[in-house]
């Protein structure tokens, strides 16, 4: 089996999460910061203010930034292998 890359992978590069919800809006930030120090970041919006539900943004939004990990680790292992 060639190297690839899990699930596991992903969040075993994960060490630290921040929210932030912006005032009087349903825009819902995750920060993830990585084991090297780097974060990356993550949003939702719900459409109607009547339909937000904060757990709710949480959870899309850090799927949206650990989703992006992918993307980085893919790169970083291609790098490896080219070598």
């Amino acid at each position: 089996n060639a190297p690839r890359l899990t699930p596991q992978h992903i969040d075993d590069q994960i060490v630290g999460e921040q929210y932030h919800v912006f005032p009087g809006t349903t825009l819902t930030v995750c920060a993830l910061t990585l084991k090297n120090g780097y974060q990356v970041v993550g949003e939702s919006a719900a459409a109607s203010p009547a339909n937000f539900d904060e757990s709710i943004g949480r959870r899309i939004a850090r799927d949206n930034a650990r989703n992006k990990i992918w993307a980085l680790e893919g790169y970083l292992l291609r790098a490896k292998l080219a070598t």
